[in-house]
């Protein structure tokens, strides 16, 4: 089991794009032909320094001791699911609250909330979840059995803070 957990936890979250409309899968083919090459050119928009600053931006963000126990009570309710066969491990709860952070800074926070937890709930373990046999059999989708746990699970209470005033 080993071996598959490392292949469960390679990403920090999974998120599903979607396809386009037609209209914008025609401008795909469209702007691959006035390329006229396989690759293509794309703008930086950051440079490193930039996406340094960033990331210590994210690490700079408040994480209350509640909301830490929220992350860790979440993963654990994975692995006692019984539609799970193996759970999220440490780095799901690590992923909860690292891209939690992230969201806080997206919404202009320097703390993380419940909400923010929630929110990157199934991004950030679904595809951690190896499901039962027969869950798997059943067509049980993990991102549900998330969203069944997030209902299950009691929420901490919402302080606001703020570095100014640590």
């Amino acid at each position: 089991m080993r071996c598959r957990r490392r292949k469960l936890d390679r990403f920090l979250v999974r998120l599903s794009v979607g396809y386009p409309d037609r209209d914008g899968e025609e401008q795909i083919l469209a702007n691959r032909i006035a390329r006229r090459t396989e690759s293509a050119q794309v703008a930086r928009v950051i440079d490193a320094a930039q996406l340094r600053a960033m990331q210590s931006g994210v690490e700079a963000v408040h994480v209350d001791p509640d909301i830490l126990r929220y992350c860790v009570e979440l993963a654990a309710a994975t692995r006692s699911d019984p539609s799970v066969e193996v759970g999220a491990s440490p780095r799901g709860s690590q992923a909860l609250m690292l891209v939690g952070r992230a969201r806080a800074v997206i919404d202009g926070r320097d703390y993380v909330t419940p909400d923010d937890v929630k929110a990157v709930a199934v991004p950030a373990l679904a595809h951690r979840l190896s499901l039962t046999p027969g869950a798997w059999a059943a067509g049980t989708d993990p991102a549900r059995v998330i969203e069944a746990i997030l209902q299950k699970v009691p929420v901490p209470p919402t302080v606001a803070w703020s570095a100014a005033g640590a």
